[in-house]
Order: structure tokens, then C-alpha cells, then sequence
């Protein structure tokens, strides 16, 4: 049976049994004028959710025992001034259990994931409920509206209280035009006021305990940012539907006015869930797969055509490529080269980036770009061609697009520029989804907006960026080993990141120089490998050119038998900022990933999840003079059993990674 239709058998399973089974807790009568709390635990009964619906919904979180926050308010505010959530009575009060297995048809993390939670739901006489749900990793709420006909949302309210002396790991931004790739800075909740404005997903420290604030299931809905609200409170903030735009260029789509409300929807519907991670050790977040659990199941049936892989990307190495007998650059000649580099190391697809369209027109090839003629020729050696475009465009011309990749031989779409989640730009994702599934077309999403859960409801959105990866060494410096080891904690946990690793000129902090046409990476060479290992998405790119890697071929051979989907994850040791020690599952074999910061750290490896019994186990490790001379490394075999204590050693900026085979 294909996974998509056991995952919605299972699903349709559950609601037949939600209707059947409720069972009812309190009633309360029209007349009741007090407040009731009303609690529901998760199941290992470490985090504790009691909701207040008294004259407002309030809500507040424990872990522990130990406070994450009180009293926060929601309410949904309905055209006219209507405001779900405020002087409402309850018509009924509902708890009940979650307990099944999802098998991604991308996995991420895992190949099966434990979907297990209690839920308490309160259903409110003026036509809306409110469902929380409590899991081992987090918890969630969302809204529901019974209402006949369209109703017009002009604002929703998410309020967080946390205690005095949190923290947070801050994504600032500017405005609602962003392609949410920020730095996380570190910063007491009591200095975030209303100016500072934040995309999510966003990490909190409140009483010792971990907090990642984002969503998932977004549909027909903007996307949910936040601002600080002073003394340690969080608002909920969403981009209001635009009126008029204007186009800058072919990608730059900005808003010129907007209308007085979020969204315009259907009055009988679900929203998108409000979604906390909750771990007492930093661990505990790179292992959540929270959003994904949340998110709808899988709505394509046939789902064996979407194959998850690495790629060779032209754009980061500006096409330069050497030692050949042809003039390099955007023409056949160059992406036959690629092609057949891809070929000769396993590599399952390679990009055509900007330049091989005329911009504006995603229907018209440049001269010396023949992609059918590419797309044959790829076909015959076993790699895929994935194609880049700019949004707007794309949306101008969409089925004409996808019919005419499609017809071409295309595998996928990387679709760019977008920079916005309001509602229009998030139905257009949606769009885009759908319409390139009917076609057999991945895609992945840059100058995105977070991931959301999307990969489960529709897997051929395969990864997506939103994150402030490697293409920014070309013109800043901001992408250093403490962002590295941040990301994992805060940006991944909501889902695969399509960061760009596998720089071959690799430097410390003070030899690297920011180049446009021939970047290079902050860190060691170990530290790019072990990135392959450490980052989720199922679209990874090797991002240098042909030539550095067949130059460094003993690296990228290493780098090309690294999976990238997974059967389990297991982290091993693990602090925000500072360090990362993992493992992860694929098949029968292990494969361990190290990070450090600019700190050189001395590890130690236990192999106690190794099933009994003897590996060999294959190391690419910081070289004895790594802290001098980043691209030193040292890449060797020995035994291993289970169960053995191994000593690593990470140079400043460094990384660790090993392949694990049971002999």
C-alpha cells in the first residue's frame, strides 16, 4: 500500500474515532457566567497545558513542574469586531488521545515517526473551538470555525507571557518583506520591545527550559511573526492582505497598500497550528519533529516518482569551472559537464540557476541553452535536471511551465524570490505545490518563508531555504561556525533547510575574504563534510564547482555516500550555539556527525546505540593543523564495536563525521 494512502487511511481512522468516542468532561450551561480551567497533560506527563475560558481564553505551559509561561491570551477578531475568544460560552469540552505512526514519504529524521499526544478541545456556542494538543516534544493549539459562507479575519491574537530573566534567540527583522534569513542573536526577552520584529521559528530560554515558537499547516492564512510586547511578553504579528503591489524588476513583488484585514477564507475550516517545542536539554530539539506531526497527511497518491538527492549547483560557484577545452558558462557545454560529473560520482541531479531563461519569461531559452537537449542527455548518464525560476514569472506562465518542463524531461523547480507570507504569496506556494505535483515536478523553495509541515501534505515540496546559508559568504561573513551550530536548534527544527554546503577552499576567521565569483568557507574542511551529516534536506546541494571537487576528490567521495533522507536520529551531546554530536540511521548502517564553534573542543564518542556486534568505521577528521590551515584533514578506516568510547578532537571552526558499517 503506498504511504500516502495508509498515512490518510490512518488519518481518516482517527477522526471516525474522535466522533465516536467523545467523551464529554463539562458542560457548562448558558447561563454559567465563571471561568473553568480545563488540563491536559502529554503523555510521558512532563509538560502540562490549562486552558482558562473565562470572559477571555487564556493558556499556560509547564514542563517539570516549572513555568514556561502564563496567562497568555488568543483570540481570533472577525470583521465587524467580532472576537472568537472574548465573553464566550462553552458548549462542550472534549478530551481525547492521538496514538499512531507516520512514514514520511520523505524522511527527514525518521522513516517512522511516533505521533502520539492527548488533546482537550473546547467547543464554543457562537460557532468556533479551540483544540490543544499536549506531546512528549511540545505542544500546540489551533483554531476551528463552524461559520456558513466567507468570513473576513482582520487580526488574530497570540500572546506569550514568559517569565522574568528568559531569553531568546532573536531572528530580527526589518519588515514583512524578507527572505527570513537572519542571524539568531542572543538577547534577554526584557530588551525586546514592539520595534523588534521576528520571523519564526524563534528559540526561547524560560526557566531553564527550551522554547521554539513557530506554526505549521499554514493554508489559505498568512504566516505568523512576532514582536515583543515589553516585560517579557510576545505578540503574535501578521502581514495584512496586500492592496496594491508593485514589481521592481522580474522578482521584487512589494507591497504599496494593504487592506484592513489578514485573510479572506471559507467560514467552515481549520487554521494553521500554533506550535511550541518544549525540551529541558538542547537535544531534545533536534530531535522534534513536531511540525511535521502536526501538518496535514500526504494528498498525492502516487508518490514514487519524488526521489530525494544530492545536486551539483552552478550559481554559488559562478559557473567556474577549469581545465577544460570550452569556454565556461551558461551553455550546454558547461551543464554537460556537470552532468557528467553528477554521473561519474552518484549524484542524482544538477541545477540550471539563473541565466538559462530570459528573464521575465520562463518559457524562452537564452541562446546556448537547449534544456531538452540537456535533460536527454542527463537521462542517459541517470542524473536529473532541476530548473530555477523567479516566482512571479513562474506564476504568470505556471501551466504553461510545468507542462513544458515536464515535456522537457525536467525533475524539478527551484522557485525563487517570493520574500513575502502573506495570503496571496502563501497561496501561491500552495499553488505551485499542487501544479507541479500534477506534473511529477519537485520543488524547493528559496526566498522562502519557513517550513511549515508542508513536506508531509504534499512531499514534492522537498526542501526549501529560509535560512541564512552558505551563499552568503559571497558578500558577508555572517555565515561562521557559531551560526552554523546555531541553526540546528533553531531554524531546522522546522524543517529541512536547503543551507548549500561543501565549500572545498576553506579558511579561518582571519584569512577569509568574501568573494562574489570564487567564495570560499569559514571553518575547516571537516566542518563542511560533517554539515552533510548534521543538516536536513532531502535536496542537498554540493555547491563548489566540478572542478575544486574532482580537485578534492578524496573529500567529495566521502561527501556523495552520505544519505540524505534517514531511518532514525540520535543526538548524542549538544548545546545551542556552541556544539553538536549526533547520530542518524539509514539502513543498517550509522552515520555520526560533530560541529564546533570557533572553540576547539575535545569530544567523546559513545557507540552504545550501536546494535551489538563489530563495524568499521570510517573517519574525515580535523588534520593536526586544521587551526592553521582550515583544508587540513585526515580521512582513515579503523574497527569499532559497540558500546566503545571514542575520543574526538574538533580544531576552532571544525567538524567530525564518520560512516559506520557492521562487518
Amino acid at each position: 500500500m503506498p504511504p500516502a494512502k495508509l498515512e490518510s487511511i490512518i488519518y481518516k481512522k482517527y477522526i471516525m474515532t474522535r466522533k465516536l468516542i467523545l467523551v464529554i468532561l463539562f458542560v457548562l450551561t448558558a447561563t454559567c457566567s465563571f471561568a473553568r480551567d480545563y488540563k491536559v497533560n502529554s503523555p510521558d506527563g512532563r509538560t502540562g497545558i490549562t486552558v482558562n475560558a473565562g470572559t477571555q481564553i487564556t493558556w499556560s505551559a509547564t514542563y517539570d513542574g516549572k513555568e514556561i509561561f502564563s496567562a497568555s491570551r488568543i483570540a481570533m477578531i472577525l470583521e465587524g469586531g467580532k472576537i472568537l475568544g472574548d465573553n464566550e460560552k462553552i458548549a462542550s469540552a472534549s478530551v481525547n488521545k492521538l496514538q499512531d505512526i507516520i512514514k514520511p514519504v520523505v524522511a527527514n529524521k525518521r522513516s517512522e515517526i511516533t505521533n502520539s499526544c492527548n488533546i482537550i478541545t473546547l467547543y464554543f456556542k457562537s460557532g468556533f473551538s479551540v483544540e490543544f494538543r499536549a506531546y512528549n516534544d511540545g505542544v500546540a493549539y489551533r483554531f476551528e470555525t463552524f461559520f456558513k459562507g466567507d468570513i473576513t479575519v482582520t487580526n488574530e491574537i497570540s500572546e506569550l507571557a514568559f517569565p522574568q530573566g528568559s531569553h531568546a534567540w532573536y531572528p530580527l527583522e526589518t519588515s514583512f518583506m524578507s527572505h527570513n534569513e537572519r542571524t539568531f542573536i542572543y538577547s534577554s526577552l526584557d530588551t525586546i520591545g514592539a520595534a523588534h520584529l521576528a520571523s519564526l521559528p524563534t528559540l526561547f530560554q524560560a526557566n531553564g527550559i527550551n522554547v521554539l515558537v513557530t506554526e505549521s499547516d499554514i493554508e489559505d492564512y498568512p504566516g505568523m511573526w512576532i514582536r515583543g510586547s515589553g516585560s517579557g511578553k510576545i505578540s503574535g504579528q501578521w502581514p495584512l492582505y496586500p492592496k496594491s503591489e508593485k514589481l521592481e524588476g522580474d522578482r521584487n513583488l512589494f507591497v504599496t497598500s494593504t487592506e484592513d484585514f489578514i485573510a479572506k477564507t471559507t467560514g467552515t475550516r481549520l487554521f494553521p497550528w500554533r506550535v511550541f517545542v518544549i525540551s529541558g536539554n538542547d537535544a531534545g530539539l533536534v530531535e522534534s519533529d513536531l511540525v511535521f506531526k502536526l501538518a496535514a497527511p500526504c494528498r498525492i497518491t502516487d508518490t514514487k516518482w519524488i526521489k530525494p538527492g544530492q545536486v551539483a549547483w552552478d550559481w554559488w560557484n559562478a559557473n567556474n569551472i577549469y581545465g577544460v577545452n570550452f569556454r565556461a558558462g551558461i551553455n550546454n557545454d558547461t551543464y554537460k559537464y556537470y552532468i557528467d560529473f553528477a554521473s561519474r560520482n552518484g549524484i542524482e541531479y544538477i541545477i540550471l540557476d539563473e541565466g538559462w531563461y530570459t528573464l521575465g519569461n520562463v518559457l524562452e531559452q537564452v541562446p546556448g541553452i537547449n534544456v531538452e537537449e540537456l535533460c536527454k542527455y542527463a537521462e542517459s548518464k541517470n542524473v536529473g535536471v532541476i530548473l530555477w525560476v523567479v516566482w512571479k514569472s513562474f506564476w504568470d506562465d505556471i501551466d504553461k511551465a510545468v507542462a513544458l518542463y515536464e515535456g522537457w524531461g525536467v525533475k524539478g523547480v527551484k522557485v525563487d524570490f517570493m520574500q513575502r507570507d502573506d495570503q496571496k504569496v502563501v497561496n501561491f506556494y500552495l499553488e505551485a505545490i499542487r501544479k507541479t505535483a500534477e506534473h511529477h515536478l519537485l520543488i524547493d523553495f528559496h526566498g522562502a518563508y519557513k517550513p511549515d509541515g508542508t513536506g508531509r501534505t504534499w512531499p514534492n515540496a522537498i526542501t526549501r531555504e529560509g535560512v541564512k546559508g552558505m551563499e552568503n559568504n559571497k558578500w558577508s561573513r555572517d555565515i561562521n561556525p557559531d551560526h552554523d551550530v546555531t541553526l540546528p536548534f533553531t531554524r531546522m527544527v522546522a524543517g529541512p533547510m536547503d543551507y548549500t554546503p561543501g565549500a572545498m577552499i576553506n579558511m579561518d576567521s582571519v584569512s577569509f575574504t568574501p568573494k562574489f565569483t570564487r567564495p570560499e568557507s569559514q571553518g575547516t574542511r571537516a566542518h563542511q563534510v560533517a554539515l552533510y551529516v548534521i543538516y536536513e534536506s532531502p535536496l542537498q546541494m554540493l555547491s563548489d564547482c566540478p572542478s575544486n571537487y574532482m580537485k578534492e576528490q578524496e573529500s567529495t567521495s566521502f561527501i556523495v555516500n552520505i544519505p540524505v533522507v534517514w531511518d532514525d536520529i540520535k543526538v548524542l551531546d549538544a548545546k545551542v550555539g556552541d556544539y553538536l554530536l549526533l547520530a542518524r540511521r539509514s539502513g543498517s548502517e550509522w552515520f555520526v556527525g560533530a560541529l564546533t564553534d570557533w572553540t576547539s573542543r575535545d569530544m567523546e564518542l559513545d557507540l552504545s546505540f550501536l546494535p551489538q556486534g563489530q563495524y568499521s568505521m570510517e573517519i574525515f577528521q580535523d588534520g593536526i593543523n586544521a587551526d592553521r590551515f582550515a583544508g587540513d584533514y585526515k580521512h582513515y578506516k579503523t574497527d569499532v564495536k559497540s558500546g566503545e568510547k571514542i575520543k574526538i578532537h574538533l580544531a576552532p571552526g571544525g567538524g567530525w563525521t564518520a560512516r559506520i558499517i557492521p562487518l
